[in-house]
């Protein structure tokens, strides 16, 4: 059977085919013992894994996002140019922000280290809470010595050690246990999930992440109408307080003069130039109360909808390896390398050895 060549040279037969079949079955036949070792030490392995590997917490926030296409303002633009008001300087910000980008934005570096930074409770952060159930002080001992390091002061006292290991720990979290998705891409629903073996470091650090953001990027989008609308409403206090002088100043003028005389003219100018004042200044004012609402409601409608659908409570979702699906998959996995490794080792023998 050992001079027999796996297939012959030129072409085979059924009858070959069959042969070299039972020729195989035979000798994984009398490797049967090497077959149930590999499968027993498989299961034993499998079960050490399911016993030691800690179980994982997922801590999911969904949200819905919905933002203003810019349609009412455009409109809103064309009967506006209809009594000559300008709202080019009034714009939204639509093109600032736009579909996907506040799913980058929670796995930018700012956000995940401004809340790694975040309190945890009364007297410890997230960045500590996570150093502790990883082991990174044992894990990072040659490199990072942190019983030096607080993370408690302010960031821009921090020192490049710290910085690193801020950056290093994002890194870590964005690669290994963040997921920001939409379960339905027709849809403006965002989920969050943080998945870790500390249960309440997931809720704690999904529920500080989602706050952050959301918070970021409403103040992002809304940012450029609320300066607009800030220098609108400053300039109209000021007009109208100007308004306010020239009325009061008209008024003391004609007070000089109750009865002027209509036959000498001069008597009434001071009267007159205080009159062009209230009203050139009345036309100022009303043009900017005109702008200030319209810059009120393009605020209102550049600012967008976050709504909060669900948040994560306890207990959290947790994802482990049971013992008996981890003793048939160790079992599976090195039962199939045993027989390839018999498989590759028989053709080794055959085709290369007795060559």
């Amino acid at each position: 059977m050992t001079n027999q060549p796996h297939f012959s040279n030129d072409q085979f037969t059924l009858r070959e085919v069959i042969q070299n079949l039972g020729n195989w079955i035979h000798y994984f036949q009398g490797k049967w013992r090497v077959m149930i070792v590999a499968l027993v030490l498989g299961s034993i392995g499998g079960a050490l894994v399911s016993i030691l590997k800690k179980p994982v917490f997922h801590a999911e926030t969904s949200f819905v996002l919905e933002e203003n296409d810019g349609a009412g303002i455009s409109q809103m633009s064309g009967l506006a140019s209809l009594v000559g008001v300008n709202l080019g300087s009034l714009g939204s910000t639509s093109g600032l922000f736009q579909g996907d980008n506040i799913m980058e934005l929670y796995r930018s570096d700012r956000m995940i280290g401004e809340t790694l930074l975040s309190p945890f409770s009364e007297d410890l952060l997230l960045i500590d809470r996570f150093v502790a159930f990883e082991e990174l002080d044992q894990k990072w001992a040659s490199k990072v010595d942190f019983t030096n390091l607080d993370f408690s002061i302010a960031r821009d006292q921090f020192s490049v050690t710290q910085d690193s290991v801020v950056q290093e720990i994002s890194k870590l979290i964005r690669e290994r246990q963040l997921s920001v998705a939409k379960p339905d891409r027709k849809l403006s629903i965002i989920q969050v999930t943080i998945s870790s073996k500390d249960e309440a470091f997931a809720k704690v650090f999904n529920e500080t992440l989602v706050e952050k953001v959301n918070g970021f990027y409403f103040d992002t989008k809304t940012k450029k109408t609320g300066e607009n609308l800030e220098i609108l409403q400053t300039q109209a206090d000021s007009v109208r307080a100007i308004l306010d002088q020239s009325i009061g100043a008209f008024a003391s003028a004609q007070d000089q003069i109750p009865n002027a005389n209509p036959i000498l003219s001069s008597a009434t100018v001071e009267s007159r130039k205080r009159q062009i004042d209230v009203q050139a200044t009345a036309a100022v004012y009303q043009e900017i109360v005109k702008n200030l609402e319209i810059a009120k409601v393009n605020h209102r409608n550049n600012s967008p909808l976050i709504q909060i659908i669900d948040s994560p409570r306890f207990p959290l979702k947790r994802s482990e390896i049971r013992l008996v699906k981890g003793m048939v998959f160790g079992a599976a996995i090195l039962g199939v390398l045993a027989f390839f490794f018999l498989y590759f080792r028989r053709l080794y023998q055959v085709h290369v050895q007795q060559s």
